[in-house]
């Protein structure tokens, strides 16, 4: 374990955020210690409780120990890699991931998004970024679980596509379809204003309320995840634009 970590259930260095509120828990995992420590210091600095961890198999450990809310992981970590360790965690119990990744690579990212990564950045990146993108995906948690136990009547069926948003589940053809909660958000997002065309800023500040358009390649990434598992005609791109649900043709009078 880096000997930044502070222990497994003991308080944050940092106790910051409003007085009496609980404060969520974040597991930093990178084994570049400069990295890792201005992770940490940030992410204290916002109100988090952080631990660290510089390998595979102390990130697992620790996550099964601590619960994190969250991880902030990087792919490349030494004893099994990160998406080993984002397999095996969420094995134990769903929780967003925000991967880190030192190459501009999309299929690193797009595996990453396969094995239950929320999110992604790409090294080198600011800190500033990195604790809207962590508070980003908390919201997102949030909403969902609020979402799921919100009544909602009737379900959104889009030909052989049908969204179910109060059990926040997608099924294609009666098949049930496992989505990310990004994905999810993401096809909901699409799926309000059919063959309506979204530019890429307006999906990152709807689903990732981030509006930097540097981002941009998450969401192409995202889109690219979300393809693969409903059906990559479903999806429309607009070169230069963004993208579109598709919806079956009206049947001619």
């Amino acid at each position: 374990m880096d000997q930044t970590h502070n222990g497994v259930g003991a308080p944050a260095a940092n106790a910051g955020g409003p007085a009496g509120t609980t404060q969520r828990r974040v597991l930093v995992v990178e084994d570049d210690a400069t990295i890792l420590d201005a992770i940490a210091v940030r992410l204290r600095a916002e109100g988090f409780q952080v631990q660290t961890a510089h390998d595979g198999p102390s990130a697992v450990e620790t996550a099964q120990a601590w619960q994190p809310d969250l991880l902030v992981l990087d792919i490349m970590l030494p004893g099994f890699d990160g998406l080993e360790v984002c397999r095996r965690v969420q094995a134990q119990r769903p929780v967003p991931v925000l991967m880190l990744t030192a190459r501009d690579d999309e299929t690193d990212m797009l595996v990453g998004l396969g094995v239950g990564a929320d999110d992604y950045m790409t090294k080198p990146f600011s800190m500033r970024e990195l604790a809207a993108r962590v508070h980003v995906l908390l919201r997102r948690v949030e909403r969902a679980t609020l979402a799921a136990h919100t009544p909602r009547t009737g379900i959104l069926r889009l030909g052989e596509l049908e969204i179910d948003n109060a059990q926040r589940r997608v099924r294609v053809q009666g098949e049930d379809i496992h989505l990310t909660p990004t994905e999810f958000d993401l096809l909901v997002c699409l799926a309000g204003t059919p063959r309506a065309v979204l530019s890429r800023e307006q999906l990152l500040a709807e689903v990732w309320d981030w509006a930097d358009a540097s981002g941009t390649r998450t969401v192409d990434s995202h889109i690219k995840a979300l393809r693969r598992k409903i059906g990559a005609e479903r999806i429309r791109t607009v070169h230069g634009v963004g993208y579109a649900l598709e919806t079956p043709a009206a049947p001619a009078p």
